[in-house]
């Protein structure tokens, strides 16, 4: 068995400028866990999913930092405050997506998903460096 043969087909995808609340309410509304987010040219640049969501300002569940928090990890302060307040996708997304063909064994999948501890996994024509002229997406059953 291959990719294609366990992946969800016609994936919803959001683009990196699209509002948060609009990626939110797209996984509402299909009731989907994450969305691949597509370039304006359709190349895979990241995934945002409902953990990315989770802790938000709007919701009033963004971490507090503490005063030694920052003082010991700024740069960790500093980005759980930008993924918090962020109102576009590109913002709050998780880069650095790994990519699989249609024809990768489902054996080399479930390995990487279980390597990188990830749930999803975008199934792409091309590369695997997220060159798709279709996206779909590789989730547990």
């Amino acid at each position: 068995m291959n990719a294609a043969d366990s992946m969800t087909r016609n994936v919803i995808t959001v683009g990196e400028d699209s509002p948060v609340v609009d990626a939110a309410r797209l996984m509402i509304d299909y009731r989907a866990s994450g969305l691949p987010v597509v370039s304006h040219l359709g190349h895979v640049v990241g995934i945002v999913t409902e953990g990315d969501l989770l802790r938000r300002v709007e919701t009033a569940t963004d971490k507090r930092c503490t005063t030694w928090g920052a003082l010991f990890a700024p740069g960790r302060a500093a980005d759980a405050y930008a993924r918090s307040h962020g109102r576009k996708v590109g913002e709050v997304m998780t880069r650095g997506v790994e990519c699989v063909a249609p024809d990768t064994p489902l054996t080399e999948v479930v390995r990487l998903m279980e390597a990188r501890h990830i749930k999803r996994l975008p199934v792409v024509d091309g590369t695997r460096t997220g060159r798709p002229n279709r996206s779909e997406s590789v989730e547990p059953p």
